[in-house]
């Protein structure tokens, strides 16, 4: 069921990915992990994604910085050497022009990830400051569908099989929201049957055993591009799922945080409900800037309640990597 009344999809897309964190994973037990939401290609968009990871191969990853590596920094990293090498001779043909692999080089070492030098006749040379690790274990994505009912099925199933053959997730989910019913199994046949089925029932909030598989997944082969992979991977770790701090408005005098349980989630006095990403923005009819007063001697928090919001949310997102380095 959905978190409250005239909650959207995306109240419930929040609430799974904080149980995610919690609870990951529903069938295998506690795996440390990081989650991230509305990631994916060029082809596809997933709702949710948890990367599972090595703790001493994550804690490792730690020491590139905070930010997700872009492809192209990703390709300078991986590829840097132990000892100083003129960049061409260290890198695989990038299949476009060497300018844009040295333009990275560059904005890789101003970062701290490599070290860079002018070497014979002004060629870069370059070497790594530390070796990049192989910290993903597992890809996993998951489809949101509070309402799944057999026409969700059906429109789904094909989207569905597109995650199963793609070869980038190593396991695909459908979420749904509690009916107080068994799910029909004419329903389930709609959807490849390598895909799992999670029910939540969030009435109360987010908790660790909010969530109840309905259908185990199968363990899919990923084997495509390991480079997108990373890519995505990277992507979460830069992202997470708290970044709605990043595209909403939390200076708006009507933006709260309200708890769900173990979770805490965006709501709009106004509207009387959480607001959608597309809704909570400056154009958004109720929007109010804060008074200026509540960022000054006002308020407790200096800069104002929406900056306090955008840095509580970064303190948690902070500690959930760290968990997922112990």
């Amino acid at each position: 069921m959905f978190p409250g009344p005239g909650d959207s999809e995306f109240a419930f897309e929040l609430l799974v990915c904080r149980w995610a964190e919690l609870a990951w994973h529903p069938a295998e037990g506690r795996r440390p992990a990081v989650v991230a939401r509305q990631l994916g290609t060029r082809d596809r968009r997933w709702d949710t994604v948890v990367v599972e990871v090595d703790p001493d191969a994550f804690a490792a990853r730690r020491a590139f910085g905070e930010d997700g590596l872009d492809s192209d920094l990703l390709r300078v990293v991986r590829g840097a050497p132990a000892e100083w090498t003129w960049y061409r001779d260290a890198l695989d043909d990038p299949g476009f022009p060497w300018r844009y692999v040295r333009e990275a080089i560059h904005r890789a070492a101003a970062l701290d990830l490599v070290e860079k030098r002018p070497g014979a006749n002004g060629r870069i040379e370059f070497r790594r400051v530390r070796e990049y690790p192989d910290w993903v274990e597992r890809v996993v994505a998951v489809e949101n569908k509070p309402d799944l009912d057999a026409s969700a099925a059906r429109a789904l199933a094909d989207q569905l099989r597109h995650d199963v053959e793609a070869g980038l997730a190593d396991e695909v989910w459908v979420a749904t929201g509690a009916t107080g019913e068994r799910v029909s199994p004419a329903l389930l046949e709609d959807m490849p049957v390598e895909v799992g089925v999670l029910e939540f029932d969030f009435a109360d909030g987010v908790a660790a055993d909010a969530g109840e598989v309905v259908w185990h997944p199968t363990t899919l082969r990923a084997d495509g591009d390991p480079r997108r992979r990373l890519l995505l991977a990277e992507r979460a770790y830069g992202k997470g799922w708290r970044s709605f701090r990043e595209t909403m408005r939390p200076d708006c005098r009507h933006f709260e945080l309200r708890r769900r349980g173990r979770a805490l989630v965006p709501y709009c006095a106004a509207k009387g409900r959480v607001p959608t990403a597309a809704e909570c923005k400056g154009g958004c009819p109720s929007f109010s800037p804060e008074p200026p007063g509540w960022r000054t001697n006002g308020w407790p928090v200096e800069g104002g309640p929406g900056k306090g919001v955008r840095a509580l949310l970064e303190r948690r997102r902070e500690r959930e990597r760290e968990r997922a380095g112990e």
